[in-house]
């Protein structure tokens, strides 16, 4: 609403004064990306991606992917994909790999059927999800394979070049699982507080933005049913400056 707010008064019947309220019409609210911070959001999947740089063997990043509610990831589309292998992802020298080629563990494996002449097997996606997943083509085999191996683990490679990263090139890897990585988790979209605090569906919370009186549902990651708390502005204050982050909380600044 106004912070100045009009008063004006009007003849009602019999003669008694009626006060009448100005205040402006609520504006939509454009919400913020549902994801924490250090994730990249797409819209398409309303999902959140994050690469991490520590280099863990596949079933360690597995973990790691879990304890954040998300999985190593998989991919639904080609535009999902593209998605991924056009992200800078801030990575470090830490990284496992050479700095113009980047490996990730992603949420496939390669059960291996044949092993006469060449090997033969299929991609399988590790952890059973949606039934849209897209499986790799035949991949390149790594270098650390061990001969009693039957499944292999999936590595997406990717390149920092700009030029090569937009259009999009890449391979796939099949290699042993207990070769240490950089890993890909992907998680649902979820709702954000304005500290940045993750919430569960179903909870109060006031989303990022410039209203920190605006209190809404979490309901599949997005804000909604939200209502807003009008402020009255601080008694024997003439300049004040609002907290961007309290509700209904000044900083008086007379002299």
């Amino acid at each position: 609403g106004k912070e100045n707010v009009d008063s004006r008064h009007n003849r009602g019947r019999g003669g008694e004064t009626t006060r009448f309220h100005t205040v402006s019409v609520a504006q939509p609210v454009r919400f913020s990306r549902k994801c924490p911070t250090g994730w990249h959001h797409y819209e398409g999947t309303a999902s959140c991606y994050r690469v991490y740089l520590n280099g863990e063997n596949y079933w360690d990043a597995v973990q790691t992917c879990q304890r954040v509610n998300g999985s190593l990831a998989t991919f639904t589309a080609d535009q999902e994909l593209r998605f991924i292998l056009a992200q800078e992802w801030d990575l470090e020298e830490k990284t496992f790999v050479r700095k113009d080629q980047r490996r990730f563990w992603v949420g496939y494996q390669y059960v291996i059927t044949n092993r006469n002449h060449s090997l033969e097997g299929h991609w399988e996606v590790a952890y059973k999800g949606s039934s849209e997943v897209f499986l790799p083509p035949d991949p390149i085999f790594g270098t650390a394979m061990f001969e009693n191996e039957n499944v292999l683990c999936a590595q997406l490679q990717c390149f920092h070049f700009p030029t090569l990263r937009h259009h999009g090139l890449h391979s796939w890897y099949a290699e042993n699982c207990y070769e240490k990585s950089s890993f890909l988790c992907k998680r649902s979209q979820t709702c954000v507080d304005i500290k940045d605090n993750i919430v569960d569906e179903g909870y109060y919370f006031t989303p990022k933005g410039n209203d920190p009186c605006l209190s809404c549902t979490c309901h599949n990651g997005e804000p909604e049913m939200c209502v807003a708390a009008l402020c009255e502005r601080p008694q024997g204050c003439q300049q004040y400056r609002k907290d961007p982050k309290e509700c209904c909380k000044f900083t008086c600044l007379d002299p």
